[in-house]
């Protein structure tokens, strides 16, 4: 059973950066696709970041793209969402995905595990 443990979390000003982590346990870190979805106040969990099981390939939604990146650690086996020029409209829990489907990489769909959330809050 893979156990997902996100940190990293916190609150900031508008333009300010963050770093998540989500360190990995109970399977093989290297053979897991990877995600970082969301969900905002009122919203449904959106796909944010996601990675195939090397991080070679590397999936952004456009309301990231140029501000935020993913990386695995495979000596660590963590996963990191690095986040930067962070605006009031990236408050939001965010959640570590894992799973092995790659037909649906941006979906929820295509995710068996999950963390249990860090909560990123961005003010002006």
């Amino acid at each position: 059973q893979v156990q997902l443990t996100e940190s990293g979390g916190g609150s900031v000003q508008s333009g300010d950066s963050l770093r998540l982590s989500c360190a990995t346990s109970g399977g093989t870190f290297s053979r897991l696709r990877m995600a970082w979805f969301r969900r905002a106040p009122g919203k449904e969990r959106e796909f944010v970041a996601g990675c195939s099981w090397t991080a070679s390939n590397r999936y952004y939604a456009e309301s990231v793209k140029g501000r935020f990146t993913i990386s695995k650690d495979f000596a660590k086996n963590t996963l990191y969402l690095e986040m930067n020029d962070l605006t009031p409209e990236d408050t939001a829990v965010y959640y570590c995905a894992a799973g092995n489907d790659a037909s649906n990489v941006k979906s929820v769909n295509g995710y068996a595990y999950w963390g249990q959330g860090t909560q990123v809050t961005v003010s002006s």
